[in-house]
């Protein structure tokens, strides 16, 4: 632990990145060594190779977000909520009317908002979407002159934006907070970010397989229940607290910060469960023609919640 402290940031995030890539170049050779075993179950294959190849993805964006500074993680993350948005409003029923506030969302809002997390205009960056957009949006839906449906049309345009836009856009806003002596250590929050959320999201998945069910949403989701949600929470938080050395957090701190930011994800997860029952869909996405990115949302909704609780619990608690 002393010989990691006395390495520079730089060469302790690029020792990140190595233990990164190098995890995922053994969980690669170990699943393909599975899938060429079990051949049979190809759709359990396929499944473990799309999955490995959105870890790689979301590894490499991370990386090229890194390198390129908080600029080039802006355009990185942006990207990723313009498909996210875009696989969101395929999916839901928008008329002609609403042309104007899409265009409004997409072209106007979406790069606004990571222009004032770039800016760390941080107060105007929390009030922005939910205050401002909320109020412009239904304008623009009213000055189209179509009224049918109006209030469900335009809710779902500003529910779109808020996980999409508003929430993601809390990830590498988070490179952009500085603490005192921990200058340039930014990466390392989104990386604790990403991982206690991952945690978090497995562990809830795995013990509402081993726990008795009790789901408290059946019509949602039957395997969602109060105690796989909480081993799923107290599971981020100690992976949280193993992971205080690479934060400003105290041991504590890390584990308090790990429960928030996992609980909040997987919640999330579970809200974007009810959307996609709503719209009538397993997976958002479902056929490359529709989104141009597959189930990107599915992959990305816990991050969605997660990101911006996580974001605004360490800026008013460590007053940065």
């Amino acid at each position: 632990m002393g010989a990691l402290r006395e390495l520079t940031t730089d060469q302790q995030v690029a020792l990140l990145f190595v233990t990164l890539f190098g995890a995922l170049l053994l969980a690669t050779a170990i699943a393909m060594v599975l899938v060429l075993r079990d051949s049979e179950d190809s759709e359990g294959g396929r499944r473990l190779v799309r999955d490995l190849r959105a870890l790689w993805i979301g590894a490499a964006v991370f990386w090229l977000a890194w390198i390129a500074g908080p600029v080039g993680a802006g355009i990185a993350f942006g990207l990723v909520s313009f498909f996210a948005l875009r696989e969101f409003i395929t999916l839901v029923h928008t008329r002609r009317g609403d042309h104007r506030s899409l265009i409004l969302a997409f072209f106007v809002v979406l790069p606004l908002q990571y222009v004032i997390a770039g800016g760390r205009w941080f107060d105007l960056f929390t009030v922005f979407i939910p205050v401002y957009v909320f109020l412009a949006i239904p304008v623009a839906s009213a000055l189209a002159g179509d009224p049918q449906r109006f209030l469900e049309r335009n809710a779902k345009i500003q529910w779109g934006i808020m996980v999409c836009v508003y929430g993601l856009s809390h990830a590498p806003a988070l490179l952009l907070l500085e603490f005192r002596g921990q200058e340039g250590r930014g990466a390392f929050l989104v990386f604790f970010l990403v991982v206690v959320a991952a945690v978090a999201q497995i562990v809830q998945e795995l013990a509402s397989r081993w726990l008795r069910r009790r789901p408290l949403a059946r019509h949602i989701d039957r395997s969602f229940s109060l105690r796989a949600w909480w081993a799923g929470a107290a599971a981020a938080g100690l992976v949280g607290a193993l992971l205080y050395w690479i934060t400003p957090f105290k041991p504590f701190q890390a584990l308090a910060m790990g429960l928030v930011a996992g609980g909040a994800g997987t919640l999330g997860e579970l809200v974007m469960r009810a959307l996609k029952k709503d719209a009538g869909v397993r997976y958002w996405g479902n056929t490359a023609s529709v989104t141009g990115a597959v189930g990107l949302l599915d992959r990305v909704a816990p991050l969605c919640f997660a990101a911006p609780v996580f974001f605004h619990s360490v800026r008013w608690y460590f007053r940065v």
